[in-house]
Order: structure tokens, then C-alpha cells, then sequence
């Protein structure tokens, strides 16, 4: 197998074209590939400048996850940092965890933070929501966002051998920009991974909406439908990133 390390854009859309597949970090893919056999070309992007950053409203698709650090908001720092072992985050990617994974350990982060994607094709480089980069399986250049007032995760302990653990993922977010007049209106956003599906809902919030006001808002949703364990830990987590939002 030849693998192939583009350093720019028209590099990797010749990889692209020319058959290569994506490889990451390659943790998902090695053991099918030992199975089934390997192909002949692979891609990695982690040569690509593009793909590698880190800022506080961007993330590239190559960053491994032990290097999504607090630049990051905490809802995403906190999810990449709870992936698998040490050893694992040094090896698995941003774009192999969200695309390539069936647990997406990172999808409810970046549902909370209305994260876009940037994604490379053979014909070029554009933006997409999550839904249309989750349906096509594209290859994740890069997620950008909006800084929230406030998020949190929470990863509820899992049994060995049993379903994936469940995932709380919330953020609250201005939906405009702040003026001499009154605040700018906001929205809470929540995201659950409740064995291998994930949920996302959002409401409007503002300063003077009590956390019990927003949890009977978001019990309308299909968040409603969750185990009674799993509504109580969304109560809890929602209402510590509601407090934090009041304060910032």
C-alpha cells in the first residue's frame, strides 16, 4: 500500500481523485483492512496545514485527540479528552472519530457548538452542516464555530463489554451580537448520545428564564423519550452549563 502525504490543497484532491482512501489515524480502519485486504493507495492529511489547526473557534479533521486542548470550548476539549486510552488519542483523528466511528465520540460537542464543516472533495473544497457530512461521508477538512457563553460534557461510566456510555453535551450561544440596547436573545443546545444514536435538540434561553422554565421546554422534545437515568443526567448538566451562562 502506498500512502500518500499531500502538504496542499490541489495535492490532496489529486490523492482524491486518483483513488486514494482516507486513512487518519488509521485506528478503525487497520484491522478491516488486514482482513479484507489493503489498497492500494491511502491519503492521510496530517501534512496538510489546513487540516492540523487548533484555534478557539476552528478544529482541522487531521488533529489527533490528544492535541485538543483548552484553546478549544470545554464541551470539545473535554469529549476528545474521554476518547479510549492514551494511546488511542495519540493515534485516532478529529475526521476518523466524527466520520469514521460509529461511537462519534465528538458529535455531540460539535451538534452543541452548530459546528460546520469544511470538507475536501476531488472537485474542491466547501461548507456543509453535520447532517449532509455524516450522510455522504466526506472528508472533514476542518469544523468551525462560534464561541459559547458556556458548554459542558458529560460521559456517563460505561460497563465493559456493554452498550456505549451515555453522552451529555450542552452549550448555550448569543444568537447575535450584543448592542448599546438589550442583550442579544440566545439558545441552549443539547445533544445526547444514548447508545449508538444521537439526539440534539435546542430551545431559546435568556438571563431571566429559570433552569426548571428551559428543562420543561426541552421535555417537548425527543428528549423526552430518553430513560428517566439518562433525563436526569441532561437535567443536571443543563443546569450547571445555565448557571455558568448567567454568570459569564
Amino acid at each position: 500500500m502506498q500512502l500518500r502525504l499531500p502538504s496542499s490543497i490541489a495535492e490532496a484532491q489529486r490523492c482524491l481523485a486518483e483513488g486514494a482512501v482516507p486513512i487518519g489515524g488509521a485506528t478503525l480502519v487497520w484491522a478491516g483492512w488486514q482482513r479484507d485486504g489493503f489498497p492500494e493507495q491511502a491519503v492521510s492529511l496530517r501534512n496538510l496545514p489546513e487540516a492540523g489547526v487548533v484555534g478557539p473557534e476552528e478544529l482541522g479533521g487531521a488533529v489527533l485527540l490528544h492535541r485538543v486542548d483548552a484553546t478549544v470550548p470545554e464541551v470539545l476539549h473535554r469529549a476528545a479528552s474521554g476518547v479510549g486510552t492514551g494511546a488511542v488519542r495519540r493515534a485516532a483523528t478529529v475526521g476518523g472519530n466524527i466520520v469514521g466511528s460509529t461511537l462519534r465520540c465528538l458529535l455531540p460537542a460539535a451538534l452543541v457548538l452548530d459546528a460546520r464543516a469544511t470538507v475536501l472533495e476531488p472537485e474542491g473544497v466547501y461548507d456543509t452542516d453535520l447532517s449532509e457530512l455524516l450522510a455522504k461521508r466526506h472528508v472533514l477538512l476542518a469544523l468551525r464555530w462560534r464561541t459559547p457563553l458556556a458548554s459542558g460534557y458529560r460521559k456517563v461510566e460505561g460497563e465493559a463489554g456493554g452498550p456505549p456510555p451515555l453522552v451529555v453535551a450542552a452549550a448555550v450561544h448569543t444568537e447575535g451580537a450584543a448592542s448599546d440596547g438589550p442583550a442579544a436573545p440566545a439558545r441552549l443546545r443539547v445533544a445526547v448520545r444514548d447508545g449508538y444514536e444521537v439526539l440534539s435538540e435546542s430551545t431559546p434561553y435568556d438571563a431571566g428564564t429559570g433552569a426548571e422554565e428551559v428543562l420543561d421546554a426541552l421535555a417537548g422534545t425527543d428528549l423526552a423519550g430518553l430513560p428517566a437515568t439518562a433525563r436526569d443526567v441532561v437535567r443536571t448538566e443543563v443546569a450547571d452549563v445555565l448557571a455558568r451562562a448567567a454568570a459569564a
